[in-house]
């Protein structure tokens, strides 16, 4: 029988607790995260010299207590700013620290987040690539972004790679997104471009024919972000596997 590509539950953004001083994609929340068997999922910003640096927002009010874009900021600064509330004084890692501390002592599902523009894109697949050139332990890697991971493919990553996904629904945060964008990326229509190996989507939006399609012909499915063992059980008959927080799973 073939090993899953998601054996465990997947810590999102680590095992992460900011009331117990643990702050997401912290040292101490990835620790935790090993500790308690589970796989990590984690963020990745490139900062404005060119490096990458494991951080969920494009700015840094909300974790950092600071005005200003990650984008806009050196890796020397953000990597010296201690992550709010944290109890062990943790600070956001470069990427290349991450993976030493890591070192294949569990799977990795990296998110690359989207950039502002193609350069930024194109540097920020290029160095992740070139990063995990050298790293021994079970990785994959995901974006919402197509582009991304069409780039990372061409500049050497040859691990699994998937789409995160959901509905698409108009809100917030995608705003700049057109209807035929939202049709594309909500029907998984950029296949020939990207040819992911897995698929993340929205616990929400697991009933879509795209997602049911894919997963039917075999590629993996994880759901996110669960919140719950009651929304782990709604989940699992349209997923392989969670992406949790703020609870302690069964295993899937």
């Amino acid at each position: 029988m073939t090993e899953p590509l998601f054996p465990n539950p997947v810590a999102h953004r680590g095992l992460h607790d900011r009331a117990s001083g643990i702050i997401e994609n912290s040292a101490s929340a990835f620790e935790a995260a090993i500790l308690a068997g589970f796989a990590i999922e984690c963020d990745v910003q490139l900062t404005s010299d060119g490096v990458p640096v494991i951080f969920h927002d494009d700015d840094m009010k909300r974790l950092l207590g600071k005005e200003g874009a990650v984008a806009d900021c050196t890796a020397a600064d953000i990597t010296a700013t201690k992550l709010l509330d944290s109890a062990a004084g943790d600070c956001p890692q470069k990427f290349s620290d991450f993976l030493t501390q890591i070192a294949g002592r569990a799977l990795l599902q990296i998110e690359l987040k989207h950039q502002r523009d193609t350069t930024g894109t194109q540097l920020l697949a290029r160095a992740v690539a070139e990063a995990l050139k050298a790293y021994e332990g079970p990785v994959t890697v995901e974006s919402f972004d197509p582009h991304l991971l069409t780039a990372i493919r061409q500049f050497g990553f040859t691990g699994p790679r998937g789409i995160i996904t959901y509905d698409y629904k108009p809100d917030g945060w995608d705003s700049h997104l057109t209807e035929a964008q939202r049709y594309t990326l909500r029907h998984l229509l950029h296949w020939h471009e990207t040819q992911f190996d897995f698929i993340s989507c929205a616990q929400d939006a697991l009933q879509l024919p795209a997602i049911a399609f894919w997963r039917a012909l075999g590629k993996p499915v994880t759901a996110w972000t669960v919140r719950s063992q009651t929304e782990a059980d709604a989940a699992l008959p349209g997923a392989d596997q969670i992406v949790f927080e703020g609870f302690a799973p069964k295993s899937a």
